[in-house]
């Protein structure tokens, strides 16, 4: 469940709670800026600000919050006088906001929780929250675009596709696996969520990529079956792809490719393969851990570049917060 779908669940519950947002982050930091956590009345915490004694003190004045009904935008340092007892010391600073009555804002959150498009919302200045639509000067405490989930695209249905399929979706990846086995692509073996194509080869692997980012996964049943999905995968515009198997198995289709014109040295050198980052992993799950988190550390990379170029300064965040 995202987060979003939690804060649905819980302002349609009967418990109050607080919504606590790091809206800003400087220096080291055991969380950084887009951090949530929903602060129940009854000592629940659902999402995390980071843990250790900067949730703690999060927490306590998310309580004050719920007492008085006031929100509270607040700067945090970590340093030697503020974690000392509970050993964090991370030097950093952190702006906090907590906004108490945000269950009243249910149909934000239900849209924001549903993803099918971009949205952005904020808080703005005086603590209310809402949608932003088109260029607007208006001045904000925190603002954040909620994207839908980026799709991962596994060819074959194999023990491999079997054990990332549900980790990807736990790690928010719309996941599709692609078989011409109707034996093996089937709901008895993989989540419920995951969309199954089944149809001749020849017919999947031309299917178009939707809109979203889309990474791609090649695992299906042997070498040749490999070589040709990844023959017509690898001149689609996938954000990321990669195919598992040895070097000597990418040495081999690599240089076939080049000598058939199948694919020039920039498309062969954007393929990930030996896929999945090398945590030294021998069994099915540490293969699928070493694939998914390769695909997750590809998201991030692409997510902190687009912070990065940004237009928003990272000093909107981190100045003049009411204390």
């Amino acid at each position: 469940m995202s987060f979003y779908q939690q804060l649905v669940a819980a302002a349609e519950g009967s418990s109050r709670f607080v919504l606590g947002i790091i809206a800003g982050a400087k220096g080291s930091t055991p969380q950084k800026r887009g951090a949530k956590a929903l602060f129940f009345e009854d000592g629940r915490i659902a999402g995390t600000l980071g843990g250790g004694c900067l949730e703690a003190e999060v927490r306590q004045r998310a309580f004050d919050t719920l007492r008085s009904g006031d929100p509270a935008h607040f700067e945090l340092i970590l340093d030697h006088d503020f974690g000392w007892d509970d050993g964090l010391i991370c030097g950093g600073k952190v702006v906090c906001i907590l906004l108490p009555a945000a269950r009243n804002e249910r149909a934000l959150w239900q849209a924001l929780a549903r993803r099918d498009k971009a949205l952005t919302w904020e808080v703005r200045a005086d603590f209310s929250l809402g949608l932003v639509s088109g260029a607007d000067a208006t001045t904000r405490l925190y603002r954040e675009t909620v994207l839908p989930p980026e799709q991962l695209w596994i060819a074959g249905a194999g023990h491999i596709a079997r054990a990332v399929a549900p980790l990807a979706e736990q790690l928010d990846f719309a996941v599709s696996v692609f078989d011409d086995r109707a034996d093996l692509a089937n709901l008895g073996f993989f989540p419920a969520a995951t969309r199954l194509r089944v149809d001749y080869w020849e017919k999947l692997l031309e299917e178009d990529l939707p809109a979203s980012p889309t990474l791609g996964l090649v695992v299906t049943r042997g070498h040749q079956h490999d070589a040709m999905a990844l023959s017509k995968w690898i001149k689609k515009p996938f954000t990321f792809l990669g195919m598992i198997g040895s070097k000597r198995k990418k040495r081999i289709i690599f240089s076939h490719f080049l000598d058939e014109g199948i694919a020039t040295p920039e498309q062969l050198e954007a393929v990930a393969c030996p896929v999945g980052l090398p945590i030294g992993g021998i069994s099915v799950n540490e293969i699928a851990v070493s694939i998914v988190a390769q695909f997750v550390q590809n998201r991030s990379e692409r997510r902190i570049s687009r912070e990065a170029a940004a237009a928003i300064s990272p000093k909107l965040s981190l100045t003049s917060p009411q204390r």
